[in-house]
């Protein structure tokens, strides 16, 4: 069977999460969505893990289920040289065990509790509870591993069982890499919200024998992700280097003489595009014979929004959302499944775009410095080749 699945989220007890991530209402969203397996989020928290006791009938192996929505233990951790690793975890028991253990002053206030553990040391623990472990968001410039070392085996000293992408890039950015050949691509939404235009905007395809842990961790460590969807790496608002200040795009190598500060005051993040080509072993991708497609995509009420220049929480765009929704059960289906001929019938516009996204004819503006990137369909590009904003150079930089 295949399996949606989005495997990193946070709980309201993360910092900066909504108060309405709970499993009340993860559940029927991620129905809405199309997703059938959900990871918890926060499996460290102990009053998260009693929530989720109380809110949800645990299935056997690992697996919590609400609605119709099966949930996944997982967790993520920031170590040392504030790198986050995220967890997936067998059952409850064992993340009350596993927390018990953790040196983290943090871990009974934010649902991602604070370590001070290496890499080395957070697979080890992993191992010991039969946990699968990797580095999330792996090349984020603020808490991606790639940010500290050029080399995973550095961090680990072993290989993980995944590596997460993140927002800012793709299978065709990190298959650019050659230690990272055998080892498998998750992408996850990390939404600190759960409404459908966060929740899944990133999530991973997965044959599995049943619902069950035992059941993802071999369709993990067994190559059998099927597809990754995400959105384009473009977009991610760590992208390219930009000042986090002004947002202004800047040539990496200008940044790096002028000490990563920008003219306005602001500090320069390198971004996820120059970060690869720093550690990368070839100028094209190299992806290995088992790795999967990287579909772009992206929400659907965002589509909505860009296409009628309305709000994404605003009626207009939620009507039609709510209609598509209605007449096709979910959101994942609409966005790469329905006939473009049956959405026409619902909204004719909504049906260009959504073929602008299948037939990859759109116009993007990458992302840098925290601010995330633009796309519009009047401009189309036929190989989502992105279109810069104007980059500072030294000379523009006075000190």
């Amino acid at each position: 069977m295949l399996i949606n699945t989005d495997l990193h989220v946070h709980s309201y007890f993360s910092m900066a999460s909504s108060k309405d991530m709970t499993i009340n209402n993860i559940a029927p969203q991620a129905k809405l969505k199309g997703l059938q397996l959900m990871g918890t989020g926060d499996g460290f928290h102990l009053s998260w893990l009693n929530t989720i006791e109380e809110s949800a009938t645990y299935s056997g192996d690992g697996i919590y289920s609400k609605k119709s929505c099966d949930f996944v233990l997982t967790a993520e951790v920031e170590a040392k040289n504030r790198i986050h690793h995220l967890f997936i975890l067998p059952n409850i028991e064992i993340a009350r065990e596993i927390s018990e253990k953790l040196p983290s002053k943090n871990k009974n206030i934010d649902g991602r509790p604070r370590v001070d553990m290496n890499g080395q040391e957070i697979m080890d623990l992993a191992r010991d509870y039969g946990c699968l472990v990797g580095p999330a968001h792996a090349f984020t410039p603020w808490t991606g591993m790639y940010k500290t070392y050029s080399s995973i085996y550095d961090c680990y000293q072993g290989k993980p069982d995944f590596l997460e992408l993140g927002l800012s890039a793709d299978s065709n950015m990190a298959d650019r890499v050659k230690e990272l050949q055998n080892i498998p691509f998750l992408t996850n939404s990390d939404a600190h919200s759960p409404w459908p235009h966060r929740l899944g905007r990133e999530f991973n395809k997965i044959e599995m024998e049943d619902v069950s842990f035992t059941s993802l961790r071999k369709g993990i460590k067994n190559n059998r992700i099927k597809a990754n969807y995400g959105l384009i790496a473009d977009l991610g608002k760590y992208h390219l280097t930009a000042c986090t200040k002004c947002y202004q795009l800047i040539e990496p190598f200008f940044a790096k003489e002028n000490k990563m500060k920008c003219s306005c005051g602001g500090i320069i993040k390198k971004g996820v595009d120059f970060r690869i080509s720093e550690i990368a072993d070839w100028d094209n991708p190299n992806h290995p014979i088992y790795r999967p497609p990287y579909n772009y995509l992206m929400p659907l009420a965002e589509i909505i929004s860009m296409t009628y220049n309305k709000g994404v929480t605003t009626k207009t765009v939620q009507k039609i959302w709510k209609n598509l929704i209605n007449e096709f059960n979910n959101e994942i289906d609409v966005l790469i499944k329905i006939p473009l001929s049956k959405i026409d019938e619902i909204d004719k516009k909504i049906a260009i775009a959504i073929k602008s996204f299948r037939d990859k004819s759109i116009h993007i503006t990458p992302g840098g410095g925290g601010k995330y990137g633009e796309i519009s369909l009047n401009n189309p590009n036929k190989e989502f080749k992105a279109k810069k904003r104007d980059q500072l150079t030294l000379d523009n930089f006075k000190n």
